[in-house]
């Protein structure tokens, strides 16, 4: 099993707050190389203590990853364009929830924009 996406160090994220609301204008960040080419991330959310990560990613029109998995349950919400694994397509308004260490492809004809949320604990997210 590999993680594909990891976060650069010098990327300023936000963590969760604890008794206040906290904002990240996404639009201003650039966006960084994930492991895999076509792929590119904008992490918004990192807590290690409590297991989550929330990230923008962008997928280029025929990127492609081989199979992989990931150490923590994955949600991926399409936000734009089309993106597909081994099982389906999947556009605007999809939903996808996998457990940890299910293996599964990633990629997309068109391009796509996704909203990506990784959690270590089955009662988040």
């Amino acid at each position: 099993m590999s993680e594909m996406f990891e976060v650069a160090d010098n990327v300023d994220v936000l963590k969760l707050p604890v008794a206040e609301s906290l904002i990240l204008k996404s639009r201003e960040m650039p966006w960084q190389h994930s492991d895999a080419p076509g792929f590119w991330v904008k992490p918004l959310v990192e807590d290690e203590c409590q297991g989550i990560r929330t990230w923008l990613m962008k997928v280029d029109a025929g990127a492609f990853s081989e199979m992989h998995g990931h150490r923590q349950y994955e949600q991926i919400y399409v936000l734009e364009g089309s993106f597909y694994d081994q099982d389906n397509v999947y556009g605007p308004g999809d939903f996808i929830v996998r457990a940890p260490g299910a293996l599964h492809t990633a990629g997309s004809e068109e391009g796509a924009l996704v909203l990506l949320f990784y959690s270590s604990k089955a009662n988040a997210g």
